[in-house]
């Protein structure tokens, strides 16, 4: 279980709380205003952002002065923090092993996972000769190898057009629902939230709310979702 125990998160002026907690191999989104603190949550979960009070807790452990790479934690940003000089396939070895020496067991992980992601015969190819959508492919790819308990993605499919942002959820899905992964998804789309999360936390005016479920949230929005999303 991730527990977000009387969080608060500050820093020159800006003020976000947060108190509740979610079981292992849910599906979450994170939805709501821009500004409102969203990524500034993903952040203080995955380490980068230090709480002013409060604790973050995986398992009953508090995590807060754990380093980011040490946590149990895989992140996929918007930029995919792919490395133009290096092949898909060395790019995915580094969620293996930081200097690349790979054993050959490893190496075959990183050929089944290209597989599972539907970039098969492409790990000789660097970035810049990948589409959007394989590039997320690959960037899901090397979370999968690092095989973490948590996945937190923010908005890293956003660039794409609407069917392939679809299809790379539901891969993300697919590979959650395999692993048991829990992962949370910052989104400003209401489909994508509807689409992928089972449970959706509101971020707005200064407090990440409990989850809810999805359906019933969106079925009955409340006064602050209303007022993001519009008539």
């Amino acid at each position: 279980m991730l527990e977000l125990d009387k969080l608060v998160l500050a820093q020159d002026g800006f003020r976000l709380t947060a108190d509740w907690s979610v079981p292992k191999g849910e599906r979450v989104a994170i939805i709501g205003p821009s500004g409102a603190g969203k990524s500034t949550l993903l952040s203080a979960i995955a380490g980068f952002f230090a709480p002013a009070s409060g604790r973050v807790l995986w398992q009953g452990q508090d995590l807060v002065n754990v380093l980011p790479g040490a946590r149990p934690i895989s992140s996929l940003f918007q930029d995919q923090n792919l490395f133009p000089h290096l092949t898909v396939a060395q790019n995915l070895g580094l969620g293996l092993r930081p200097d690349l020496r790979l054993s050959p067991d490893q190496v075959q992980q990183v050929g089944r996972a290209l597989v599972r992601v539907g970039l098969s015969g492409m790990g000789d190819r660097r970035p810049g000769q990948l589409s959007g959508g394989q590039i997320g492919r690959a960037a899901l790819a090397r979370a999968l190898l690092r095989a973490r308990p948590i996945l937190l993605l923010d908005e890293p499919f956003a660039a794409l057009g609407p069917a392939l942002k679809s299809e790379m959820l539901a891969l993300v899905a697919e590979v959650a629902d395999a692993t048991g992964a829990l992962v949370m998804l910052v989104t400003h789309d209401p489909k994508d939230a509807m689409g992928f999360a089972r449970q959706t936390v509101l971020v707005a005016e200064g407090e990440a709310q409990a989850p809810v479920p999805t359906a019933a949230f969106f079925a009955n929005p409340p006064p602050a979702l209303r007022a993001y999303l519009g008539p």
